[in-house]
């Protein structure tokens, strides 16, 4: 009996000494799919420890697909009901798809969705306005990149307006040691996303614009998106020699090089001339017209994340969601990649100061996206193009001089008209 008292207070120690000992494990694991293979380690090693630390009962597993095996990847999974908690989603139609298709939840609900306006749900949202189902993450900004080396060798300012823009770049080509503007159109869509889609809100006045195309109001063709071109029109007569032939990299080595003095950019440009440039750099909002009253920018929608509406763990997946819709995920996940910009409204302090140039241009200007992105892009004409490349090889032939900006302006309009009828006509 003795022993048996014995041995069962032994048993009884082992197993308390057992349960101290054993770290407590999270109640819930929650999978992220992304197509972000890139930042893998930046989920590892900041934003996921972030999370875990405030919510030590749920757990996350970053499960990235590479970027071209994606799209195929999830929908496999997700027919096969094995995908992820949440789901990363790409801008526009193909998240559209997935939400339509019942492989998206509804987000209207969801706490922190106050904390983001218009334009940052314009790429997750029903055609109607009716229903979100994605929380947005980022945006990219465009604007002017500049070599402050040159502009102090020259006595140039940082111009706002068309005038000063074109008087700037007419100091820098008659002084001859720096190429004015460092752009090429080889590629075709550096000349529409760094050139026309970069300065194309201010004239066209952004979202009033942009919306007016979905309406049927607005017209490639005249107004601000007619302007917008003919100013991108007198780029060319400032592009370095063999423009023509020069791809993006061969841009993104020049500029770094010190060799130009101005690079149309967008803000994904930052990590890689901070990398490679040994002058210091600086950062210009996209000029205005003369005269105008207000300013527009280019905030364009790149990433968001959503739920799997099959999944076991819907509360743990929404407290996830409602923390990434949080000013603390704002600052961890812009911090960590300097040039994609937390959508919220929360005003978000950055380390890089390039980066921070970037987004203050959100507190003195209007935000938009891209004019193709949403709807317009979804149809083709005759000749298989959709409207978001039409506008890379119209913007490339205004810059070579192929055509006017009047004719290229007359091709987009003409494209598009012949698949796309707005709806309130």
């Amino acid at each position: 009996m003795k022993r048996l008292l014995t041995l069962t207070l032994l048993i009884a120690v082992v197993l308390s000494l057992g349960s101290i000992a054993a770290p407590a494990r999270a109640a819930t694991t929650l999978t992220i799919e992304s197509w972000r293979n890139d930042d893998l380690t930046i989920w590892q090693d900041k934003i996921i420890p972030a999370f875990t630390a405030a919510h030590p009962d749920i757990s996350i597993v970053f499960s990235p697909t590479a970027p071209t095996e994606y799209d195929a990847a999830l929908n496999t999974k997700l027919e096969g009901g094995t995908a992820g908690d949440l789901i990363t989603c790409r801008p526009f139609d193909r998240s559209l798809a997935l939400y339509q298709k019942g492989n998206l939840a509804k987000l209207n609900d969801l706490p922190g969705m106050e904390n983001f306006g218009d334009v940052a749900k314009s790429a997750w949202i029903t055609d109607d306005g009716a229903d979100v189902f994605c929380v947005p993450m980022a945006s990219v900004i465009h604007g002017f990149i500049y070599n402050v080396d040159a502009f102090k060798a020259l006595g140039l300012e940082v111009p706002t307006t068309e005038s000063e823009f074109f008087a700037a770049l007419d100091k820098i080509k008659a002084d001859g040691t720096y190429i004015p503007l460092v752009l090429g159109t080889a590629d075709q869509w550096e000349a529409a996303t760094m050139g026309y889609q970069n300065i194309g809100p201010n004239f066209w006045k952004g979202e009033e614009g942009r919306l007016g195309l979905i309406a049927g109001t607005e017209k490639y063709n005249a107004g601000g998106f007619l302007a917008a071109f003919e100013s991108l029109a007198k780029w060319k007569d400032y592009l370095g020699d063999g423009y023509q032939a020069q791809k993006y990299p061969d841009s993104q080595v020049l500029f770094a090089s010190g060799k130009g003095a101005i690079y149309p950019a967008g803000s994904w440009d930052i990590s890689t001339f901070r990398a490679q440039a040994d002058f210091e750099l600086g950062a210009f909002k996209p000029y205005t017209p003369d005269g105008a009253s207000e300013c527009y920018i280019s905030d364009h929608t790149d990433i968001a994340i959503g739920l799997n509406p099959a999944s076991p763990n819907q509360e743990a997946a929404k407290t996830f969601l409602t923390w990434v819709a949080s000013s603390e995920f704002a600052g961890i996940y812009s911090n960590a990649l300097p040039g994609f910009f937390s959508l919220s409204n929360a005003e978000v302090k950055l380390e890089d100061s390039l980066a921070q140039e970037f987004v203050s241009w959100r507190s003195q200007c209007k935000s938009s996206i891209r004019s193709a992105y949403q709807i317009l892009s979804r149809g083709t004409n005759f000749g298989g193009t959709d409207n978001e490349s039409d506008l890379w090889a119209a913007s490339a032939a205004v810059l070579n001089g192929a055509q006017t900006a009047q004719e290229a302006a007359d091709t987009v309009e003409k494209n598009l008209e012949a698949w796309y009828k707005p709806a309130s006509k």
